[in-house]
């Protein structure tokens, strides 16, 4: 499978947390393709800050591989993750990131552009339309 149908599954991860009135990220990691987890944000329904997306597959990964760290795995998210969830990442050591919109007041390239670790590759923008317009309609509905 490609990227883009790897995000579109993120995507419905994201939409997901939507209809739970939860703001609209999703993720999956995939490990030698196959999916060993799926999450949206959980922050509202836990009532956890948190409970990213991010933090709730990395957390599914590790389990289901048996081990912390992640790099023959890659993150998929719907949105660049913030400084938290760009540490968790940073810690599993995740080989691939992947994600599609920017976010350009908390993403961490505002505030921690070197967090990750050095090998793990960054393709951004994949899916960002369509992310971008989630995210919107639900900030929209806020208002």
């Amino acid at each position: 499978m490609t990227d883009i149908e790897y995000m579109k599954m993120a995507l419905a991860e994201a939409q997901k947390a939507f209809e739970k009135d939860e703001v609209p990220i999703g993720a999956i990691v995939v490990c030698k393709g196959r999916i060993i987890a799926r999450a949206h944000n959980l922050t509202e329904m836990l009532n956890d800050v948190t409970a990213h997306a991010e933090m709730q597959a990395i957390t599914a990964a590790a389990t289901n591989i048996g081990g912390k760290y992640l790099n023959d795995c890659t993150l998929y998210v719907t949105v660049e993750p913030c400084p938290m969830c760009a540490g968790a990442i940073a810690w599993s050591q995740l080989g691939k990131l992947v994600y599609g919109a920017e976010d350009e007041k908390r993403g961490y390239h505002r505030y921690a552009p070197d967090v990750l670790h050095p090998k793990t590759e960054v393709v951004r923008g994949v899916c960002a339309d369509e992310a971008t317009a989630l995210m919107k309609r639900f900030f929209a509905n806020k208002r």
